[in-house]
């Protein structure tokens, strides 16, 4: 599996996994899908954005970017997606570790996940495991897509 940059010929599988998660609509806080245009405005706006391709066939992204401005520029955020027919490969750890490398790479300090799903085990094992620190709880800060809430679990790790 190779993680690298995305080009421009890898967006139409980038969207199709970004939507997919979304529409599942209990890892992600967007609502909207990506059309081509607004996926090409967004991942070229991101600071980085990764894939995990092998021949020519997206399995999983990332995007990094910083977590606020200013005084707080150093702390950066990122989101994973992995395509469901791919999960449990290993694809997620691969791209969170390289995302942690690449967020060094561009001067970040801090790696913080705002908005993990409590019920999301998966990626919150993942994240301990490789070293991140869970800030706490957010009682109901995430509305899934049935309409009911669940806490939220905020998670950082010293780059």
């Amino acid at each position: 599996m190779n993680i690298r940059a995305f080009t421009q010929n890898d967006l139409n599988q980038m969207i199709s996994i970004w939507n997919e998660i979304v529409e599942e609509g209990i890892a992600f806080p967007q609502e909207e899908v990506l059309t081509g245009q607004s996926g090409k405005e967004f991942f070229g706006s991101q600071t980085f954005c990764g894939v995990a391709e092998e021949n020519d066939k997206i399995y999983g992204l990332y995007i990094l970017h910083p977590n606020n401005i200013g005084r707080c520029g150093h702390i950066c955020n990122a989101s994973f997606a992995v395509s469901s027919e791919s999960r449990g490969k290993h694809i997620g750890e691969q791209l969170v570790k390289h995302c942690i490398e690449n967020a060094k790479h561009f001067g970040f300090r801090i790696l913080q996940f705002n908005a993990v799903v409590e019920s999301n085990i998966h990626a919150r094992h993942l994240y301990e495991r490789l070293g991140f620190k869970q800030l706490g709880i957010i009682p109901m800060g995430f509305r899934m897509k049935d309409g009911h809430y669940e806490n939220i679990c905020p998670y950082y790790i010293e780059l």
